[in-house]
């Protein structure tokens, strides 16, 4: 199968600019750009580890009300390394990375309510994904699943204080509980289908399953100490 652009777990998704960000403020007197990208590419361990320097964090906050030359990816994922728990698992990187495409992904808002980026009608409430899904095929359950896991995730955990405002001030009867049990119900569907097999997605979602909460107030961090909106 064609594979969704939300089910991505590793460093492919950084771009040409990314390499030459990183490598631009490499400390690496000497070396010349096509001789770190090919260090990098043999190595992506080293690459998993600039993406946890201090270094690399420096160069993108210090520069965070200039428009840099990198990539969405890249600077969600630099921002989520710094505000997860300390997780250096394999898996536990691989949820990092597919947090941080998630987020580029929603940069443009009218993705957060397509359920695929390929669809033409938006869905804006939980509760039409999930009446959709009863019907579905195979494929498209699965597909209405992590969006309703990522959608849950993705609004918990930035726009939590709006969530609540709307639940207090009586305009909507959701609260915060509600898009946190359809956030780790859905993302348990998910990894219990064949296609998440298919995709190597079947322990992450499995972690974002057991742990939605801990990444939910991750989100929030980033969100509190990097965005001046404060929205979390």
């Amino acid at each position: 199968m064609l594979r969704p652009d939300f089910a991505h777990t590793g460093l492919a998704r950084l771009e040409d600019r990314d390499l030459r960000f990183l490598i631009e403020n490499f400390p690496s007197p000497g070396k010349d750009y096509r001789e770190v990208v090919n260090l990098l590419h043999q190595m992506p361990t080293t690459l998993d580890s600039l993406l946890d320097s201090d270094y690399v964090f420096k160069s993108i906050t210090d520069q965070k009300s200039l428009l840099l030359d990198v990539s969405p990816f890249l600077f969600f994922n630099v921002l989520l390394r710094r505000s997860v728990e300390q997780d250096r698992s394999r898996n536990g990187r691989r949820v990092v990375n597919y947090i941080a495409n998630l987020l580029s992904l929603f940069v443009p808002t009218d993705r957060v309510y397509r359920i695929r980026n390929t669809d033409i009608k938006p869905v804006e409430y939980i509760v039409d994904m999930l009446a959709e899904a009863q019907s579905a095929d195979s494929h498209r359950q699965f597909i209405i699943y992590c969006h309703i896991g990522n959608y849950s995730l993705y609004l918990t955990g930035l726009y939590s204080s709006w969530i609540n405002n709307r639940y207090q001030y009586g305009r909507r009867p959701l609260n915060i509980n509600y898009y946190l049990e359809q956030g780790q119900s859905s993302y348990s569907q998910a990894a219990g289908h064949r296609l998440a097999d298919e995709l190597g997605l079947r322990e992450v979602f499995c972690q974002l399953s057991e742990m939605f909460d801990t990444y939910r107030k991750a989100l929030n961090r980033m969100s509190a100490t990097f965005f001046a909106s404060g929205r979390a």
